[in-house]
């Protein structure tokens, strides 16, 4: 059969160079499965509506079951999308006074926006339960080390007494964030454009909602023009996953600096290292130092959509096909990289011992010990600020002689004699103490991080539930389609 698109305007056929630059078959492997399930709805609404007779829709449905059954593999790849060699494979099967009928009251425009619609929303709808298993694991973990004591760093220097528990609910919260970003995105995603035709509509009876039910949607876009040509549902929900890589980045760059001699904090699982081809010795973070490269992976689909999409007049323009591989490969990257970082996390080995030896170096404790001076002598904070900011040049456990010493210098009187004891400034200079104090909202106090580490779990069952509702919403909708299929074939 000659080309089913190009027969009638156009008298000649594309050469391999210009077949290879405008096709987009390969990428459109992410959409068969999609597009088999538009060409369903679409073909019983057709039926529902009069525009197609009872044989003509069982004889598309029985072709649809054939071209679904060989995949994308069998249809003919010297077509420029998969839409028209599945189209081509179809009529192959019934023969183009039945297959030709399927295509009535719709454009590839409509049809690849659906699409694309559908394989991202499954798409979000699994890293949305990715994220929940990513955040569990780290509250688990978290909760078993509320009372790790690690120093807290900001500038990448020794700052103050924190727990282990406090730094992963950190990391757990913002990815909390990300679950609720990437929420939003698959709500402005699960939206019908199937029935605006090549931006005009269509003079057929069409009906848009039904499809929109049968397809799983939650609404329909309404503005034909607005529904072929809009790409912000993609900008959102890859600016989401460039948002949830960059935390993970995070994650990823503390891991490796943590696996280090220098810091021996953690040590990730040996499924999750790999070792030199010279030096046997060597156990290198490489899922974390990969993962914190595809990051710009994901940043870079972000820009390349961005940029694809600026500047385009309505409705439609070929130019949106470039931007979809962008999608498929920052969706398929942030979704490997969440199953990655959860396993690495899940299977790492903690040293407390470490930790806690690491909490003592550097007067980390210098920030509660200017707080002592100020409660108990009731002199200025940028007073004992001073005050200890000299002693911090010494060893980091200041004496109350010394302290004595440094404060006559600067205030011209002890603190000894304005009511500070040893036992004050033992305790200021006890990382335990130092923490147990910080009970606050958000705190690192253990009572306090017990709270954060509850919440969080309330927090991710609602997460799960949620996602559950959204996907069995999907199913249910899908699952009727199918009947209907069915029922029409036994027919």
């Amino acid at each position: 059969m000659s080309n089913i698109l190009r027969r009638g305007r156009l008298s000649a056929n594309q050469d391999e160079d210009v077949n290879r630059f405008t096709s987009s078959m390969q990428a459109d492997s992410h959409i068969f499965n999609a597009d088999i399930l538009v060409d369903r709805a679409h073909t019983l609404m057709l039926n529902r509506q009069g525009i197609i007779n009872n044989d003509d829709c069982t004889s598309i449905l029985t072709g649809l079951q054939k071209v679904e059954a060989g995949g994308i593999k069998d249809l003919d790849h010297t077509y420029e999308d998969v839409h028209i060699a599945l189209e081509s494979k179809l009529i192959d099967y019934t023969g183009e006074d039945v297959g030709g009928r399927m295509h009535s009251a719709r454009s590839r425009n409509d049809e690849v926006a659906t699409c694309i619609r559908i394989t991202l929303r499954d798409g979000l709808l699994d890293l949305m339960d990715e994220l929940v298993t990513l955040r569990h694991t780290m509250t688990d973990l978290a909760s078993v080390h509320t009372h790790t004591i690690m120093t807290g760093f900001t500038h990448t220097q020794h700052a103050q007494p924190t727990t282990f528990a406090h730094h992963l609910m950190a990391h757990t919260t913002a990815l909390e964030r990300d679950f609720k970003r990437i929420k939003g995105a698959y709500k402005r995603t699960n939206i019908s454009p199937l029935g605006a035709a090549a931006f005009a509509s269509t003079g057929f009876p069409i009906d848009r909602e039904f499809t929109c039910q049968l397809l799983g949607f939650d609404s329909i876009m309404e503005n034909s023009q607005d529904a072929v040509s809009s790409r912000d549902f993609m900008i959102e929900s890859v600016s989401a996953f460039s948002n949830l890589m960059t935390n993970m980045s995070r994650m990823a760059e503390e891991l490796i600096l943590w696996s280090t001699s220098e810091f021996g904090f953690i040590e990730l699982s040996d499924t999750y290292s790999s070792t030199s081809s010279i030096m046997p010795q060597k156990k290198n973070p490489d899922t974390m130092e990969l993962l914190r490269a595809k990051v710009g992976t994901v940043h870079g689909s972000l820009v390349a959509i961005l940029n694809i999409t600026k500047a385009l007049p309505l409705s439609y323009n070929r130019d949106l096909q470039e931007a979809t591989p962008h999608l498929w490969q920052a969706l398929d990257t942030t979704m490997l990289s969440v199953r990655i970082m959860n396993g690495a996390i899940k299977s790492m080995s903690v040293n407390q011992d470490r930790m806690e030896q690491s909490a003592s170096i550097g007067f980390a404790t210098a920030t509660e010990l200017a707080d002592t001076f100020v409660r108990s002598c009731g002199i200025p904070f940028r007073t004992a600020h001073a005050i200890v900011g000299v002693l911090a040049r010494g060893n980091g456990h200041p004496t109350l002689g010394e302290i004595d010493a440094v404060a006559n210098n600067i205030i011209g009187t002890g603190l000894s004699t304005m009511g500070l004891t040893d036992t004050m400034v033992e305790d200021a200079l006890d990382p335990m103490k130092n923490i147990e104090k910080r009970n606050i909202i958000g705190g690192p106090a253990p009572q306090e991080i017990k709270r954060a580490i509850e919440q969080s779990y309330n927090k991710i069952e609602k997460h799960s539930k949620k996602h559950e509702k959204l996907t069995s919403k999907v199913d249910e909708a899908l699952d009727e389609l199918n009947k209907m299929v069915n029922e029409k074939l036994q027919d």
